[in-house]
């Protein structure tokens, strides 16, 4: 049999002889022509058997027989004919990854090999568990663990929409989704619930890319519901960014009080005027006004009343029924009148203005001496604490002098005196940076302090070469005159002088060289008379006091602390240790918090370090320093126009 076979195996007439057999086999059978293909398929594999089969009993037939080794030299090549690299780590790339789900998307679509069927809204998505579970640890948990529906062909998920699982399985299946306005939400929530970040960061990415002034109030409504605070965050910069147009849409007056409180309380609101924002608040009230007119008082606090131009304010607040029938709000609009009248003696969190309008609070330093008996400086500049800014303006007339005093009055500078006996009095000018020379001084005096109270100015004490002085003098700047006013009680030189709860408070001094008053004495216009209050706890000269929220803040005459008294309860307290002892320093409140700039030491050096008290949370730190190290100077806040803010 096997020579047989190995003989057929030889000569080709064996072929055509099995060829000829399967032909007669395939026409004698009466069947249908697949029938006869798969015949003749089967055929053609028994005869490829026998062929095989043959040629193997053939070749043992022979007697030949090879070796072990010589079977691997077949498989095997010389490893020294090899590259020293013996791996080569082969990969398809991506591509083999996406044909794979390309594979298995075809499949869900023709529900092969899907064992699990997912119900949503009644709409049935069959799939594979393993893409899922691979996907979703939502679904990983669900079919990997002993949960009912790990052994269930049909799964209900309630709480999403149809469309959005559509989408959803789609991004599974193929790494791709289509995201629009109209799908963003159910999507987000869908990946949500199925814990996909990425699809989730994604629908986020796109909110974000859609914002708008007629929709980010909602999407921040959206964001703050599912804690998203980067996207909250985002809605509430452009809000701000763009409230004039925001303020002009329906979702506007949706706002709950409280999120409308957010808005307008914030420095950073961005507007062309403060109109814009009373305008905006009347408007939300006015929509559902027998609910909110209880809500009037409450939000006209956060709108900076006193920065409305006074016609307006007077013709539109002034004359809105609204406000005219709310007792509650009349506080804020004599704050707004006085503010009009006294300009910065009159400061509150509404009297400082947005930074969008283009101005800002900044401190400007006047003058001063670089060091003991040294050179007097001539230089007037601003400091923006904000951005850290310094910059020059208009230099001091007559800067030879020194030891004078310095106000703010409105939104004006004035400088008065000055070593020896001068009667000057000099005015700048913030709106045009010009030194105008007014009334002069009816006395001679340096070491003096100015402090402005209900709109006028006072010079108080100082010396005149040979003793101190206990007079005082009153400036009014519409007639551009000095009069006399009752003296002090007790004379004194380098005093702290402030105003506060409509009288004036001259704090500490120089009796004479060799001592220092720990007296409070207390102006009171109306009466024109002075009274002794609670006295200071420790006794100094060169000392320096500003005033905010009716309490006196001082500091300064070497002392390491800044001391606080409440005019009301006649009360002193000790609030906050500066680093170092320091005297003569300037002092001024600006956006709410007190700074403490220059100073000079024990040696008599002079300081260029700036400090910073914030009275609402107690703590004082060190914040930048000045441009040169400074002492004796003025020190004042004022309102100044910042052309590069408002233009960038």
């Amino acid at each position: 049999m096997l020579q047989i076979l190995s003989f057929l195996y030889n000569y080709n007439k064996f072929m055509n002889f099995l060829i000829k057999i399967m032909f007669l086999f395939l026409i004698s059978a009466e069947a249908s022509f697949s029938s006869i293909v798969y015949k003749a398929l089967d055929l053609i594999s028994v005869i490829a058997m026998v062929l095989i089969l043959g040629r193997r009993l053939n070749r043992e037939d022979s007697g030949v027989r090879e070796s072990p080794a010589v079977k691997r030299k077949v498989l095997e090549m010389d490893n020294k004919s090899l590259s020293n690299h013996d791996v080569f780590d082969f990969s398809s790339g991506p591509c083999h990854s996406e044909s794979i789900l390309q594979m298995f998307n075809e499949f869900r679509d023709g529900r092969l090999f899907t064992d699990v069927v997912i119900s949503v809204e009644g709409r049935e998505f069959p799939c594979h568990r393993a893409v899922l579970s691979a996907c979703s640890s939502y679904f990983r948990a669900m079919f990997c663990n002993d949960h009912r529906e790990s052994h269930e062909m049909l799964v209900e998920i309630n709480g999403i929409r149809a469309e959005a699982m559509d989408t959803f399985l789609q991004y599974v299946y193929t790494g791709r989704a289509r995201i629009t306005t109209d799908n963003v939400q159910f999507l987000f929530e869908t990946s949500s619930l199925f814990q996909i970040n990425t699809l989730r960061d994604a629908c986020t990415k796109f909110l974000e890319d859609q914002l708008d002034p007629c929709n980010c109030l909602g999407i921040q409504r959206f964001a703050d519901a599912h804690s998203l605070k980067q996207l909250a965050s985002r809605c509430f910069s452009y809000a701000l960014q763009s409230f004039t147009d925001v303020a002009q849409h329906e979702e506007f007056l949706d706002l709950r009080k409280e999120e409308l409180e957010e808005y307008i309380a914030s420095d950073e609101l961005v507007i062309g005027k403060e109109e814009t924002v009373f305008e905006a608040v009347m408007r939300w009230v006015y929509y559902e006004v027998d609910h909110r007119r209880i809500m009037l008082r409450d939000l006209l606090n956060h709108v900076r009343l006193p920065l409305l131009h006074p016609n307006y304010f007077v013709q539109t607040v002034e004359g809105d029924q609204l406000i005219q029938n709310a007792p509650e709000c009349y506080q804020l609009l004599h704050e707004a009148r006085r503010y009009h009248v006294l300009g910065n003696e009159m400061m509150s969190p509404r009297t400082r203005p947005r930074r969008s309008t283009g101005f800002s609070e900044v401190i400007v330093i006047v003058g001063g001496c670089e060091r003991m008996g040294g050179f007097n400086l001539p230089y007037t500049e601003c400091y923006d604490p904000v951005t850290g800014e310094w910059k020059s303006l208009a230099k001091l007339p007559e800067f030879t002098k020194s030891e004078y005093a310095v106000c703010a009055l409105r939104n004006d500078i004035l400088v008065s005196g000055g070593r020896i006996n001068s009667r000057d009095v000099w005015m700048y000018n913030s709106q045009l940076n010009i030194w105008i020379r007014v009334a002069s001084l009816n006395k001679g005096r340096w070491r003096h302090k100015m402090a402005v109270l209900l709109g006028k100015v006072y010079a108080v004490g100082g010396y005149d070469g040979q003793s101190r002085l206990s007079s005082v003098e009153c400036y009014d700047s519409f007639s551009n005159r000095w009069t006399e006013v009752a003296p002090m009680k007790e004379a004194v030189s380098s005093p702290a002088v402030a105003s506060c709860v409509n009288k004036l408070f001259v704090i500490g001094g120089g009796p004479d060289d060799n001592t220092c008053s720990d007296k409070v004495q207390c102006y009171d216009p109306e009466s024109d008379s002075w009274l002794l209050r609670a006295n200071i706890p420790i006794a100094k000269r060169c000392i320096t006091a500003v005033s905010l929220n009716n309490l006196i803040y001082v500091s300064g005459g070497l002392t390491k602390s800044i001391y606080c008294y409440d005019p009301t309860e006649d009360f002193w307290m000790h609030v906050v240790h500066t680093f170092s002892k320091q005297e003569s320093c300037g002092m001024s409140v600006c956006n709410g918090k007190i700074y403490i700039l220059g100073g000079r030491g024990e040696n008599g050096v002079a300081s260029d370090t700036i400090l910073c008290y914030d009275p609402s949370t107690g703590i004082i730190t060190g914040v930048a320093a000045m441009p040169r190290p400074i002492s004796y100077h003025g020190c004042v806040t004022i309102h100044r126009y910042n052309e590069k803010f408002y233009h960038s």
